[in-house]
């Protein structure tokens, strides 16, 4: 039998089903930050962050107890897709959000990730610059915009995990992503903000 620091998430999970309360201990330990991070970046607030938090992780609890986990995916979407609609649930209740839904055409074919920055001590502090106008353009984004983008270049999730994790369907995932590159655009242009990487 392999010891816990051997187990995937999803053993641990099944581990912790069958009464192992060390599993979960470690599976709480490898996720938070990640999982914490996600939800702070979309909520925008430490308490309400500490709060969809804490409530994540009962709700999985409840739901590893009533045996609603499969090990078909990975443990840390599964926890995503919980944390996202304990999210929704709190913006439904104070009214604070509002989903953009995508047309019927969504292209993302003009989208680029290269993380690879070469170039001298200028570039790195234009590109330093750049991301921190981003981050700043990205805050500003629509809660379910801004989550995908997140998720999608934060966390290097497929726009299938995407989709499994906020419960929509790709075709959605890939629309909040183009309205999200539009409405980025368009805050650039509007505020002479260069996003052009060096």
């Amino acid at each position: 039998m392999k010891n816990l620091q051997e187990m995937t998430d999803e053993e641990l999970a099944l581990s912790y089903v069958n009464g192992n309360h060390r599993a979960f201990d470690l599976l709480l330990s490898r996720n938070q930050s990640k999982l914490f991070s996600y939800i702070l970046f979309v909520v925008h607030d430490q308490d309400t962050a500490n709060d969809v938090f804490q409530e994540t992780f009962v709700k999985a609890i409840a739901k590893l107890h009533e045996g609603r986990y499969a090990t078909t995916g990975k443990f840390s979407a599964w926890l995503m897709r919980i944390a996202h609609n304990v999210i929704m649930d709190q913006y439904r209740e104070t009214r604070m959000g509002r989903i953009v839904e995508p047309t019927a055409d969504n292209d993302l074919s003009n989208l680029r990730g290269s993380d690879l920055l070469d170039g001298n001590r200028e570039n790195e502090f234009v590109n330093a610059q750049v991301m921190k106008d981003v981050k700043k353009i990205m805050d500003c984004l629509p809660a379910p915009q801004r989550e995908v983008v997140y998720m999608r270049f934060y966390q290097q999730m497929s726009f299938k995990e995407i989709s499994e994790a906020t419960n929509v369907s790709i075709n959605t995932a890939l629309g909040r992503m183009r309205y999200a590159v539009l409405n980025m655009r368009r805050m650039a242009r509007e505020n002479n903000i260069q996003l052009q990487l060096e």
